[in-house]
This record gives C-alpha cells, structure tokens and sequence, in this order.
C-alpha cells in the first residue's frame, strides 16, 4: 500500500480513537489515523484543574493503569498528560492537523478529502472509523449579544474572574463547577437558570456545595429566569413577566454543546431522533454506510438532556470494531463496573 492508501482510517483521537489505534496495532491490523487538532483536543479546552467525573480506572485505555497524584479523579491536565504517555508507550503514528472535510463511498472503498495546513490530498481507505465525539461546539442560547467580547461558551482560567460580577447560564454540572470555582476565587456570581432548581444529574458531591454556597448568601441563584438580551456590562433577564437587569463583567453560557453532523451527512450515514445521532448497528458498530463505523461518543449525537455515552461505557466499541474489520463474531463483553458512576 502507498501514502495515499490503507485498509483502515481512524479519524479522530480522542480516548476512543486512541484506544482503537492500539488495538489495530497490536492486531496487525494496517492503518492511518489523522486528527483536525490535537489528540485529547476536547479534554484540552476543559478549564486548569477540571476533575473528570469517572474514576481513573473507568477512562484508563488498552490496560494501562492510569495513576493520579493523590489517587482521586484525574484532572484534565493529568489525563492529557496520561494520553500523550499511551500514544509514547504504543509509539502510535497519528496526524495531527489533519482535518477529514469529505468521505465518499466509491465501491468498495472510500475516497476521504483530507486538509494540511500545507496541502490538501484524498486518502483511499477501504474501511472507516469515525471517533469525532460529540461536542464540537456550543448550543447557543441565540440572544442579543451573545457573540460580545465578555460571553463566552466556555469556562477558563477562576483566575481570571476574581473580584468581577460572573454571570453563569446554566444549570448542569459544568455550570455548577464553574460557579463553585468563580466563587473561590474571589468572583461574585449569580447562576441563572431556566429551570425553578438543578436537576438531578448534577453530580452528588457538587449539589451540596452549591446549595450551601447559595444558602448563605455567597452565590445568587436565579431560577425560572431566562436571558433576554446580553449588553455590554449586564445581562437583560425575565422572570414571572418582569425584566430586571444584573450587572455583568463576564458572562459564561454554559449550556451545552452540540455535535458537528456534516462528516456523517457526507458519507449518506443516515442520522436520526432530535439529538441527530448516526444510525449504528451496536452488535459492530457499523453505520448505515457498509464499511463505515463510528467509535466513541459520536455513537451519540447531541446529547441534549445529559450525556449518556461517555468514554468508559465506550471501551466496547474497540473489540466491535476490531472483530467486524476482521471477520470475527463480537467479542464477550467485559463485565460492567459494579457501581454505577456516570
């Protein structure tokens, strides 16, 4: 096979794509995997210090033991450092800066258009995997102002909210960290929420912490109130009717975030339900596309009321994919953790 040829194609290297990566390799199995960004690219714009909500044991990847410094919940500076370690261990090829715009299906192949920052080129693939996840960029909320210089969808650096009035819209478990953290740096924040109170999939050991914090007074919690127009140093709110305005420094709309379907509309994958997730045979992973799978969170789409997919009830998916690619029956499936967590 030349350059501009292989049997399979791995398009996107987060944790799944990486995982499945040494599982072709340790097969034998030929392959090119390619990355738009970075690998852990998702992972990389979490804020300093984010702590992952599945324990180190349920997001390690290919056996190796992921250890972190007091033996709690990786940060998300502890689980890019972990990545970089398995793509070293593994000594794994992967392209980054490489971005998949186009895959065609041409009989019993793929003709996927792939752009460098350097040339543009079509890679022949017999088979494809799509781990591109599911959170390629934010929900809008599609209010005046929400593309002001101060709004934005995700969540930085406490430091930089200390002593300024901190807007967060949303009401889910990155706005309540978010919110938590603003204020322990010194912020002072007002959580505004559609609905009357958080939901019950905010993570157990946050909701304490947040409804203590607005119980005394250190965080203002605004509920059944909507955001009606975003201005330079406020926020326009309307709740029961009435509009009142609240003074805004920074504004956080952390309200979700959706996944970018255009690769799986390309290929004729076909996607379905309101979070438009691709049609999947979990038995392989296949799509609706013959020869063309989908690993990972992409299996699900915009996941609109709280994620349901996450990387460790994806581990599956490498086995899947590995034995269709093969011509093997599925795999035994590993038992599943004892205590649910995510």
């Amino acid at each position: 096979m030349n350059d501009r040829t292989t049997n399979v194609l791995i398009v996107g290297a987060g944790p799944i794509g990486i995982e499945l990566a040494v599982a072709m390799k340790r097969r034998g199995i030929e392959y090119r995997h390619v990355e738009a960004k970075q690998i852990g690219s998702t992972i990389a714009w979490y804020a300093p210090g984010t702590h992952f909500y599945s324990s180190p044991e349920r997001i390690a990847l290919a056996g190796v033991p992921l250890q972190t410094l007091d033996q709690t919940k990786a940060t998300r500076e502890e689980y890019l450092a972990y990545l970089r370690g398995v793509v070293q261990q593994f000594d794994l090829d992967i392209l980054t800066g490489h971005r998949v715009s186009s895959l065609v299906r041409q009989g019993d192949h793929f003709d996927v258009s792939i752009e460098t920052p350097v040339e543009e080129y079509v890679l022949r693939a017999s088979s494809v995997v799509l781990a591109i996840g599911d959170m390629h960029g934010p929900r809008l909320i599609e209010v005046p102002g929400e593309s002001l210089p101060h709004v934005s969808h995700y969540f930085a650096e406490p430091h930089n909210y200390f002593r300024r009035d901190v807007v967060i819209v949303g009401g889910r478990n990155s706005a309540v960290e978010a919110a938590i953290r603003c204020q322990r740096v010194g912020a002072r924040v007002t959580i505004v929420h559609r609905r009357e109170k958080f939901g019950e999939r905010v993570k157990a050991w946050l909701l304490p912490e947040i409804e203590a914090m607005i119980r005394d007074g250190l965080i203002d919690f605004l509920g059944s109130t909507r955001v009606v127009e975003i201005r330079p140093g406020s926020v326009l709110l309307e709740r029961d009717g009435r509009t009142f305005e609240r003074p805004a420094d920074d504004v956080l709309l952390l309200t979700g975030y959706q996944q970018d379907a255009q690769l799986f509309r390309k290929a004729g994958v076909a996607i379905e339900g309101p979070g438009r997730a691709p049609r999947v045979d979990s038995r392989m992973m296949e799509s609706s596309v013959p020869d063309l799978y989908i690993a990972g969170t992409a299996v699900a789409g915009t996941q609109l009321e709280g994620a349901r997919e996450f990387i460790e009830t994806s581990h599956v998916h490498v086995g899947r994919i590995v034995a269709a690619i093969c011509g093997e029956s599925s795999p035994e499936e590993p038992a599943p953790f004892s205590v649910p967590e995510t």
